[in-house]
């Protein structure tokens, strides 16, 4: 019942914590993307693909003790810190969730800005265009971003990095 829970935890624990909602989001969609076995369903949204069921599972964590969120005031928005508490190390202990080691993978996306995870997330979503296509639509969706050639580039050979 509780393995999607599980899974979740393992990347918090994994990556020692994660700070933002957003950058939790998109790390979660990115990791599916690529094959790891994570069932939430995802919609295009104003910051790109979007899970309710993800913010739902990490309420439920945070309800059942596995998860502290932290709150954060920043100059002028807030944040929140994700942490696996003692009953999560527990949970883990208890349970073995069906995912694969993700420990370098998670480092790598944990170091990636939010705005830089939110660019190959929505590139990965329109992962059934061709790459000049997927291209005009980050453009078009993402007009306020302004996203440039150097940008898409780097996230081009992330992608291939992360997926190879």
């Amino acid at each position: 019942m509780l393995e999607n829970h599980a899974k979740l935890v393992k990347v918090i624990a994994a990556s020692e914590g994660i700070v933002g909602r957003k950058k939790l989001q998109k790390i979660i969609y990115i990791m599916k993307k690529i094959g790891l076995p994570f069932e939430e369903k995802y919609a295009f949204y104003f910051y790109g693909p979007y899970s309710e069921e993800l913010s739902l599972r990490m309420e439920e964590l945070t309800n059942l003790g596995f998860v502290s969120e932290i709150k954060e005031q920043k100059s002028n928005y807030y944040q929140y810190r994700y942490q696996v508490t003692d009953e999560g190390e527990a949970f883990l202990q208890h349970t073995s969730p069906t995912i694969p080691s993700v420990e370098t993978l998670i480092v790598e996306l944990k170091d990636r800005s939010s705005r830089f995870l939110e660019l190959v997330a929505t590139m990965l979503y329109f992962d059934n265009l061709t790459k000049d296509e997927v291209e005009h639509k980050v453009q078009e969706v993402k007009k306020k971003s302004n996203y440039t050639s150097e940008d898409l580039a780097e996230a081009w050979r992330f992608i291939e990095e992360i997926t190879h």
